[in-house]
């Protein structure tokens, strides 16, 4: 236990799932939660353990820690959360609210502090709501643009000179995308071959330092068909394309543009048929998010690359309609955690 890397968890929005996932994993998988506490609410947290009880099922026990250190003298199957002060206790279920974005986004700052601080090897987010965090005034669309100005403003960097890129990630498939929560139109704009091949860069770096070797990527298109040589777009030609034969002169494994309705089967990976690819850099959101959500939603895990810290998170939202039921699922929680894990272990190694 006491080898453990030190994680934060985040409660995300206490209106949501995020508590109830959060408790049911230090429940359901104590040796993988070792080392792991909750950055949260301690009333909300209890809600959320309490939540497990059923026939013969007592609630979780909850642990008040004031240290992340004292998370690792807690013994497995108890939940340790690290209080914040000045947020709202329990809030309604299912309900969009200005202090649960609040709430959320406390903890999100608060972990990634202790993380660009050493003081913690990562941090994991449970789900939050982006309308939550624009009602509490907050100008951020989700966690990824929100750690990025965090990471920005502790180096004293503009944001222009802290890129980040999402990677979606199950057991069969790796996506990075260009653009993240951005409209269709603004996602087009924003191929062009700086932006192509800074995705490759910050790809290349997340993932040769967790697997150890030189990842394989594969570049989708924008266009049908990468464009069939210009004929249903320009942009492979005067954008992709350019960006991937950079990113080859300066030594990294990768090719396209490739047809994007096909290069992600290609990039499928199973036991049977490893896949060609580690990797496929997608154009915009929808187009590498599809075929991974498609392929396993309760294991699939968001990364964050590109930052100085390590951040995972479940592959979904706070799933307001089922929140306060118990019916949710933790798989990708706990699969975040063990994601969070190596990729901790890889920049130490590093």
């Amino acid at each position: 236990m006491h080898s453990a890397p030190l994680l934060a968890i985040t409660q995300g929005d206490p209106a949501g799932i995020g508590p109830e996932i959060v408790a049911k994993a230090f429940r359901d998988a104590p040796e993988q939660m070792q080392g792991c506490f909750v950055v949260g609410e301690l009333q909300t947290m209890r809600r959320a353990a309490q939540l497990l009880q059923g026939p013969g099922r007592c609630a979780l026990p909850v642990a008040d820690i004031a240290d992340p250190q004292e998370a690792l003298q807690v013994p497995p199957r108890c939940m340790p959360v690290l209080s914040l002060p000045g947020l709202p206790g329990p809030l309604p279920f299912g309900q969009v609210q200005a202090e649960a974005g609040r709430a959320a986004a406390e903890c999100v700052r608060w972990a990634a502090r202790q993380a660009l601080h050493g003081q913690i090897a990562g941090l994991v987010t449970a789900p939050l709501n982006k309308e939550a965090l624009h009602l509490a005034g907050l100008a951020f669309p989700g966690h990824t643009e929100l750690l990025q100005a965090e990471a920005a403003q502790h180096a004293g960097l503009p944001l222009a000179q802290m890129p980040v890129r999402m990677m979606l990630a199950n057991e069969a498939l790796r996506t990075v995308l260009v653009s993240i929560h951005v409209s269709l139109r603004d996602a087009i704009e924003a191929v062009t071959q700086a932006q192509v091949l800074e995705t490759i860069r910050i790809t290349h770096e997340a993932l040769l330092r967790a697997l150890g070797r030189p990842p394989r990527i594969a570049v989708a298109g924008l266009n049908p068909h990468a464009g069939e040589a210009g004929l249903m777009g320009r942009e492979e030609l005067e954008h992709i394309a350019p960006a991937v034969a950079a990113a080859q002169a300066l030594g990294m494994q990768v090719v396209g543009p490739e047809p994007p309705d096909t290069v992600f089967m290609r990039a499928r990976h199973s036991a049977e048929h490893p896949g060609a690819f580690d990797v496929v850099v997608a154009m915009y959101h929808d187009q590498g998010l599809i075929p991974v959500k498609y392929l396993g939603l309760d294991e699939g895990v968001n990364v964050t690359l590109g930052l100085p810290l390590v951040r995972t998170s479940p592959d979904h939202g706070t799933a307001f309609d089922i929140a306060g039921q118990g019916l949710a699922d933790a798989a990708s929680l706990i699969a975040a955690v063990q994601m969070a894990r190596r990729l901790a272990a890889g920049q130490v190694q590093a």
